[in-house]
């Protein structure tokens, strides 16, 4: 059996209700040593001043002593986006995050970020992002194509500047991006020649594609650089609607909803789904998990896997007790 030191924390987004030493209390408490922070993207930075850290060695210094103090290991940064999107507005905000990320990771000495490789339009002047997957029809190809060129450019760049500060980038295979599955991930490392980029594990989008993320780690090898940990449930609504279940709302300007950028929102989950998001253990059992931890540990003993909240059956702080108490029996 390979030497597993495997790290478990957790993803801070589910705890921004909470000033930094706060959350990282919560974690410890929940028996767990390990964070991962946001620092752009999709959502706001309230665990992480950018700006002194960008500036200051003494922000620096306190901000990594927090951690020190909490007992816990800042074990690498999320800048979830799309640096592609057609939407200027969204694109170099996003974009900026990114590239800004790579300089405070090298400035506390973290040597992860997490990131999607992010979507363009299909054609030259496109105002939304287009998801060209299954593509019979060369219509579809043309689409790709016109993609990947994007891509290519923008992603060699992205590795010049990590590999020039000595951080690598987890890329989370998600669809509605480019890179989604293994293929498309090898298929971005090999176009642009990426020493400094790979993949995130995160086995809840691979799930409900059908993959068996135990052999897409296996597959990738020393490419899975990072992993969280978050749960899909197949609902018996797939049987009959299928995985690709586009019966989502659009939540109006009066109602809760969360910006992601621009003037674009996330819309309300279906109801009965074919499948959701749910607290590790809820989803698939320990020995899935197990089989998993020993995956990743093959690869990197030391690999961090941070828990990601989004079960909206569970409250913040339950869905965390649950998915912890399943990693740690499954270590």
């Amino acid at each position: 059996m390979p030497e597993n030191n495997i790290k478990l924390g957790v993803y801070t987004a589910v705890l921004h209700q909470y000033e930094l030493p706060e959350a990282l209390k919560t974690i410890k408490d929940l028996g767990l040593d390990g964070a991962e922070i946001s620092a752009g993207g999709f959502i706001g930075t309230p665990h992480l001043p950018v700006a002194d850290i960008l500036t200051s060695d003494a922000a620096v210094e306190d901000y990594l002593g927090a951690f020190a103090d909490a007992g816990i290991t800042l074990t690498g940064l999320n800048v979830n986006g799309n640096p592609l999107h057609p939407d200027t507005e969204v694109r170099e905000k996003h974009s900026a995050d990114l590239q800004r990320s790579i300089e405070v990771a090298a400035r506390l000495g973290v040597k992860r970020i997490v990131a999607m490789s992010g979507l363009p339009g299909g054609h030259l002047g496109a105002t939304a992002p287009n998801w060209a997957v299954n593509p019979w029809d060369s219509a579809y190809l043309d689409i790709l194509d016109y993609q990947w060129d994007i891509a290519v450019e923008y992603w060699k760049d992205i590795n010049a500047r990590a590999a020039s500060h000595d951080v690598k980038v987890a890329i989370e295979m998600h669809p509605q991006n480019l890179v989604f599955n293994p293929a498309t991930m090898i298929r971005l490392v090999e176009r642009t020649g990426a020493t400094h980029v790979g993949a995130e594990m995160d086995p809840s989008h691979l799930f409900w594609q059908g993959i068996d993320p135990v052999a897409a780690i296996k597959h990738l090898g020393p490419l899975v650089y990072h992993a969280a940990a978050k749960d899909t449930r197949i609902n018996e609504a797939c049987k009959i609607n299928g995985v690709l279940d586009d019966r989502f709302r659009r939540l109006t300007p009066g109602e809760e909803r969360l910006n992601i950028g621009g003037r674009y929102f996330v819309n309300e989950w279906p109801k009965n789904s074919s499948w959701d998001f749910v607290a590790v253990g809820r989803g698939h059992d320990v020995e899935f998990w197990r089989n998993f931890l020993a995956a990743l540990a093959a690869v990197d003993p030391g690999m961090a896997v941070n828990i990601e909240h989004e079960d909206m059956e569970l409250g913040r702080l339950e869905g965390l007790q649950v998915a912890a108490a399943t990693l740690k029996a499954a270590l």
